[in-house]
């Protein structure tokens, strides 16, 4: 059966995506898209009349994805402090999914030609984990708001690092399969993340 309606706007914007990681912004035309989605032309330009909105589409379907598979540190544990461990945590383990990592290359790659591009890539991954981060801080650590934005900002920081540029550069393997939070305590180092937050939030307080 034939997509239509919602059904095939949200399949496009998943073809879209994909298309997009792999080859990059610039060198993806809006008919391979349309070719890869299995759709007419017509169809795609009725839902997106330029590449730059259909891009603008896939950055806040992606928000919302990676915003739901993240959750809030509320939803990792009970005690404050744990819940932000695990939740820094649940970040480092995102961070080594293709779709993830893939995603932070493309808006390196693309920085310099479209900032505004990069910039709201950057947003989707760092902009809702650290603002998450700091209200749980502010509620759940008593911080005040520019300590807690502060805080978050540090932990975030020290969390993925050295994951991060390690797989921005090739020297460790992104994964195909999507992390599961189960195996959360299996896939990183919560010791090392525990330790930072104490002392990122003793520091503040």
């Amino acid at each position: 059966m034939a997509r239509r309606g919602e059904a095939l706007r949200e399949h496009i914007l998943d073809t879209a995506k994909v298309a997009f990681l792999e080859t990059g912004f610039e060198r993806t035309s809006m008919d391979a898209i349309a070719l890869r989605a299995g759709t007419s032309k017509r169809s795609l330009y009725a839902h997106f009349p330029t590449k730059d909105a259909l891009f603008l589409a896939v950055v806040a379907r992606t928000r919302a994805l990676f915003a739901e598979r993240m959750g809030i540190p509320a939803d990792y544990a009970d005690e404050p402090t744990e819940a932000a461990v695990r939740y820094c945590g649940r970040f480092v383990q995102l961070l080594r999914w293709s779709s993830v990592g893939k995603m932070a290359r493309l808006g390196i790659a693309e920085a310099d030609r479209l900032p505004d591009l990069a910039a709201g890539l950057f947003d989707v991954l760092f902009g809702v984990t650290t603002s998450n981060l700091a209200a749980h801080l502010e509620g759940g650590s008593g911080l005040a708001t520019d300590q807690a934005e502060a805080v978050a900002n540090q932990l975030i920081g020290l969390a993925v690092h050295p994951v991060l540029p390690r797989l921005l550069f090739g020297v460790d393997p992104l994964t195909e399969e999507v992390p599961d939070r189960a195996r959360l305590a299996s896939d990183v180092d919560l010791d090392r993340i525990r330790r930072l937050v104490h002392l990122s939030v003793s520091a503040a307080t």
